[in-house]
């Protein structure tokens, strides 16, 4: 099955909060689970966000990150660079819940960490979306546009 691929432009609501493109929430949607009572109940699956190197935001479903939360559960907490890395990891990490009308709210820290005012551009990118300001993606791909070549000649 085909991943998160294409990318669309979103703006930021008054209150920090961002419309995941339809498409994309296609691919991922309601949890039901068997309460106590018996009852069937839904929930809206929530996604984990992180805040990149490069300063965007990746957003992963629960069994994306379930993958890579394991390989950082393995690290160990004598290794000093082992260490630094989970540190690093999880305090660029915060959940995030989906509602109703298929939102996120994003924390000032995140927006603020991306630059991020208003508008946005969310790249389906397989099993992640890469969100980012505008501008700062277009300076990206301005600044690498003659690195394309090298980098798919060396990888594929």
């Amino acid at each position: 099955m085909a991943g998160f691929i294409g990318k669309e432009r979103h703006s930021i609501d008054e209150k920090g909060r961002l419309m995941i493109p339809v498409k994309f929430r296609r691919k991922f949607g309601l949890v039901a689970s068997i309460a106590d009572d018996g009852f069937v109940a839904e929930s809206r699956e929530a996604l984990y966000i992180i805040k990149t190197p490069d300063c965007s935001l990746e957003l992963y479903e629960p069994f994306i990150w379930n993958g890579m939360r394991r390989g950082i559960s393995a690290l160990s907490d004598f290794n000093p660079d082992e260490r630094l890395l989970k540190t690093l990891m999880y305090e660029s990490l915060e959940i995030v819940e989906l509602d109703r009308q298929g939102r996120i709210a994003l924390s000032r820290e995140f927006l603020e960490y991306a630059g991020i005012t208003r508008d946005v551009v969310i790249i389906g990118a397989d099993t992640k979306m890469i969100i980012w300001e505008p501008e700062r993606l277009s300076a990206l791909l301005r600044e690498s546009a003659d690195r394309f070549v090298l980098l798919a000649g060396r990888y594929f």
